[in-house]
């Protein structure tokens, strides 16, 4: 009875469906294999039956037809076999030996009265579901978790991981998407999940239950976090959300959540999945082969699988919406990029005229010509420069990927009760993704990138900058950044019972991530070189002297010139993280008189750590635009926790969990007991009314403790001149509002601890049968939160801080907190010009979030097919944040926040199943999100025009036709209406519009075969 038990299929739909339709039904099951005619009857009639198909392998069934209830079916098909259906106190239906005694019910509501037809009950053993270490046999708790389940999610038209979350209302934050120059920079091919908009790495990821390698590059080069695109979808069996702390029983990173991809765990005969996708609008195509099989006998059951994955690179250039500057929203932004500049001392277009741009003309693909940037030249005229309009097209929406993922799970039972028990996964793949075009402009040796130097040749100081083009590269191809990823997790241990009710596990759980990753570079004394010559020494003023004849500037690089200067750097990252843990477990540790108390007891002891393993060459001034820092360090935990769940009442039950963690690294100790508390009151057997406190404590993450100092250049607006000199001038259209930066960044050892206290609030609700839904208000409180400054949060600060007001007139106290540390982090040459910013984390002083979830299910059976409705909303009431103790709360929703998150996200899905079709159309709608000018806390509303880009919506449909139960076919359009992203007249820097939340992919059509070899029919 144990062994069939823990193979239940924990569904959302089991509570709300427990109760056998009392409605006859037209029944149709031919006589055959029992477990082929059990879920056909749990097709024609929605009801939930758990059984052990193992047990069940092998028994036929006689069949039933004709006008029936559903309970009466599943009688006949039962008889003979040896196996009765019975009901647990919940109502759910367990099909189990005739032999087996029912155990008796406890006191409770749902079992104070007999089923209507007369049926002995049993009271069904539990399974365990994210949020607790407690098996329960119902998986609402008291804080509310969400379940996707692998028949969903291919339902909705998702194929990958990060398509998935995305489409969860909880996930609010914004990340990093495939064309995001910080995520190409930094963590290359990865991609985050950031519950409630709090940070992706206050979002626990598990597979299993048990915690994986963080990517082993950090997040925009700050945080460490988990990789979301490298776990395989085809395995996953169901996604688990908790939204809500965690930490009393999952420990640190919980803070925001959990979310714990459950693999598949059992196969019957082998299953095999082809999928071929592509976009009506061209590229981006796509390939996935995806099998899985198993076997299994008395004591040893093995299930494995593996999933291949091909996907093609979709190119910015083959979208029409961003294939030139051309696409810009205002006339001045859409002025050509600089492929060939020379400027003079002031900044001033050297105009190298008609002819010598007409000598490039070949380069990037036919388009370099005589372009000019109005009010650049001498004196205010237009400045002229040799530039390209579709140069900016070159990049990468889609990452080009080649993978292979595997898994395996083995179990034996030993005579002695004892299970040995081990999960494997191995994943290895190859991605490539383009930036953009490398570039040059002189850099000193000493890192020094003003650029400026005496040229003897024309007797002025000057400025040269020169971009690369495809020609001259040999093809975007070979300038592709490469990142070969091996991920590997291993979990085995033992497993069994002592005494009458005492469950206990002893697991090691070890994981890495180890990457290969290359950027192309221009080595800069290699470049000085070529263009410029020898230096001749330093003039009076300090700029270095070259005699170059302009001429140097302006020709075609050969192939042979180009790799003479070029180089790739290579990056050996890793990370890893051990865990060895013991876990005891009773669900009847005593005896109240409302019921029996559960407990859980876990002993943890892990260690951490993580190698950038840089390029030597790379953390000095050798390539150009970039010094960065090397990072490497560990940390060893230990923890001890206990959670208990008690039936105060028969309608009442509470649960109590404690936990201890202990850090240790770098000389520093961090120790803290967390706890969280809930309440689960059910006054009828339809309604659940929960609540839950529980607080949180995080250690900060590795690199932002071991991260050593170096520099990277970015851009960013200099607010101060923009106001002082040209303050009647759009900040987009402002002459610094694309300043080269020089960013100065370095770890802090004297970080302390984050913490939070979290609450959740709510009941569901079942007022009828097969209806469903739920409401719950929850509030996360993040003390002492470990942040990297913003950059143009500095820039900002600082402009504001020296002219002692804000763009809206809010007066500002240059003395405060924040105008102190901003004057001092930037660095501004004798002239006034920007050079750079110095930045690291930091313990800001305060974050918080609070809002409301909602969820809603239905099921309507008509003569015309099975309709099911299910939504999903996500309403966030507030989201504040203070840098500093004393400064003002940011409303991270306001106007000019600087903050880009929505306030609320939707979801929702209807489905039509009808004979062999199902067919289902999934929505989902994004909230509105500040502009480019909000974001860039620069909107005037006098300016006119809203500072907001409203809302969006996306549709995804989908239809499946199964031949028989071996054979289905499955097409699926995702972005059904072909949608592009919504056009913001005040995003003026490319691709013109937020990728954080959008893409010009366009519509994709899938196509998927799915066949089944031997065992059981599906």
């Amino acid at each position: 009875m144990r062994r069939l038990l823990l193979t239940l299929a924990c569904s959302a739909a089991l509570a709300a469906q427990a109760q056998t339709p009392e409605t006859p039904e037209a029944i149709d099951i031919p006589a055959g294999d029992l477990v082929t005619a059990l879920e056909t009857l749990a097709r024609q009639s929605g009801v939930q039956f758990v059984y052990s198909a193992d047990q069940l392998k092998g028994l036929r069934t006689g069949g039933a037809q004709g006008s029936m209830k559903a309970g009466d079916a599943l009688d006949r098909l039962l008889r003979g076999s040896g196996y009765q259906a019975r009901r647990d106190a919940s109502g759910a239906i367990v099909i189990v030996k005739e032999s087996a005694a029912p155990r008796a019910a406890r006191p409770n509501a749902a079992a104070s009265e007999a089923p209507a037809d007369g049926k002995p009950v049993i009271e069904l053993e539990s399974v365990q579901v994210t949020g607790s270490r407690i098996p329960r046999a119902q998986i609402e708790g008291p804080a509310p978790v969400t379940v996707m389940t692998a028949q969903e999610i291919k339902a909705n038209g998702f194929t990958t991981v990060p398509d998935v979350l995305r489409a969860m209302t909880q996930n609010g934050g914004e990340t990093q998407s495939q064309q995001s120059a910080s995520g190409a920079d930094f963590s290359p091919g990865a991609q985050q999940v950031d519950l409630r908009g709090l940070g992706p790495n206050h979002t626990l990821v598990l597979v299993n239950g048990r915690r994986i390698a963080d990517f082993p590059m950090p997040f925009k080069g700050r945080s460490n976090f988990t990789d979301i695109s490298n776990i395989p979808l085809g395995m996953v069996d169901r996604i688990e959300i908790l939204t809500g702390s965690a930490s009393a029983i999952y420990g640190s990173d919980a803070i925001s959540g959990v979310v714990n991809f459950i693999l598949k765990d059992k196969a019957d005969g082998t299953t095999v999945d082809v999928r071929v996708g592509d976009t009506t609008r061209g590229g981006g195509e796509s390939f996935n082969l995806s099998l899985s099989s198993g076997f299994s006998n008395e004591r040893f059951k093995a299930i494995y699988g593996a999933e291949l994955i091909s996907q093609r690179p979709l190119w910015a250039y083959d979208r029409k919406i961003q294939d030139s500057t051309q696409d810009a929203p205002t006339e001045r932004s859409r002025v050509a990029r600089r492929a060939f500049l020379r400027t003079n001392w002031y900044d001033e277009y050297l105009d190298p005229g008609a002819d010598t741009c007409t000598s490039l003309a070949a380069l990037n693909n036919g388009s370099t010509y005589h372009a000019a940037r109005p009010g650049w030249g001498v004196d205010g005229e237009d400045g002229y420069f040799c530039g390209s309009d579709s140069s900016i097209g070159y990049g990468t929406m889609i990452s080009k990927r080649r993978g292979i993922n595997s898994y395996a799970s083995f179990s034996y039972a030993f005579d002695s009760g004892v299970e040995w028990f081990a999960d494997l996964q191995l994943g290895f793949h190859e991605l490539s993704m383009f930036r953009d075009v490398t570039q040059w402009s002189f850099q000193a040796p000493d890192g020094n990138e003003e650029g400026y130097f005496y040229n003897q040749a024309t007797e002025q100081v000057e400025y040269w900058q020169r971009q690369f083009s495809p020609e001259e590269m040999g093809g975007l191809q070979n300038s592709m950044i490469k990142n070969r990823q091996k991920t590997f997790s291993l979990s085995t241990g033992l497993k069994g019972q002592f005494g009458q009710a005492w469950s206990w596990e002893a697991a090691l759980s070890h994981s890495q991530y180890r990457s290969e990753i290359s950027w192309p570079q221009i080595v800069a004394a290699k470049a000085n070189d070529l263009f410029l010559g020898p230096q001749l020494g330093v003039d009076e003023d300090g700029f270095p002297i070259y005699d170059a004849d302009p001429a140097r500037l302006y020709r075609p690089l050969s192939r042979s010139e180009y790799d003479s200067i070029a180089a790739r750097t290579t990056y050996n990252p890793r990370s890893r993280t051990d865990t060895l843990s013991l876990t005891l477990t009773n669900t009847e540790l005593f005896e109240m008189p409302a019921g029996a108390a559960g407990f859980a007891g876990t002993l943890e002891v892990g260690d951490q750590s993580y190698d950038l393993n840089p390029d030597p060459l790379a953390t000095q001034y050798y390539y150009y635009s970039w010094r960065d820092s090397d990072g490497h360090g560990s940390r060893d935990r230990w923890a001890t926790a206990g959670e208990l769940r008690i039936p105060l009442l028969e309608t009442l039950s509470a649960s109590v969990a404690g936990r201890y963690d202990a850090y240790r690294y770098g000389g520093s100790s961090i120790d803290k007991f967390t706890h969280s508390l809930g309440l689960e009151w059910r006054p009828l057997d339809s309604l659940l009314v929960r609540g839950s406190y529980g607080t949180a404590f995080r250690a900060p993450d590795l690199h932002y403790v071991f991260a050593g100092e170096g520099n990277v250049e970015s851009s960013g607006t200099d607010y101060y001149r923009c106001r002082v000199e040209e303050p009647d001038s759009d900040i987009g259209d402002c002459s610094y509002s694309d300043e080269g930066v020089i960013v100065t960044r370095s770890g802090n050892r004297r970080l302390n601890p984050e913490t939070s206290k979290a609450y959740t609030a709510g009941f569901v609700f079942s007022p009828m049968e097969n209806l469903d839904f739920s409401l719950d208000y929850f509030s996360i409180d993040l003390r002492n939160q470990v942040q990297d400054l913003r950059i143009d949060g500095i820039l900002q600060d600082e402009a504001s801080c020296r002219l002692g007001q804000r763009v809206d007139g809010t007066l500002v106290d240059p003395n405060s907190p924040t105008c102190v540390d901003a004057r001092a982090r930037v660095r501004r040459l004798a002239d006034g010009n920007l050079y750079g910013v110095s930045v690291n984390p930091i313990n800001i002083a305060r974050e918080r979030t609070s809002g409301l979830d909602f969820s809603s299910h239905y099921k309507l059976d008509t003569r015309i097919g099975l309709f099911r409705f299910s939504g999903n909303y996500t309403w966030v009431r507030a989201h504040e944040s203070q840098q500093y103790t004393g400064d003002l709360v940011e409303d991270q929703f306001a106007v000019n926040s600087g903050f880009d998150i929505p306030r609320n996200k939707a979801s929702a899905s209807v489905s039509w199943e009808t004979g062999h079709w199902t067919t289902t159309l999934h929505g989902e709608r994004l909230g509105r999100l500040p502009n480019s000018d909000s974001y860039a806390e620069v909107y005037d509303p006098e300016d006119g025009g809203s500072p907001w880009v409203g809302a969006t919506y996306r549709y995804n449909a989908t239809l499946q036709y199964r031949f028989n139960e071996r054979a289905q076919l499955s097409l699926a359009v995702t972005n059904l209406f072909d949608k592009m992203p919504p056009r913001d007249a005040s995003s003026t820097g490319y691709p013109y519009y937020d990728i954080s939340w959008f893409d010009a992919v366009g519509r994709q059509v899938y196509l998927q075969y799915t066949h089944k070899f031997g065992g059981g029919a599906r």
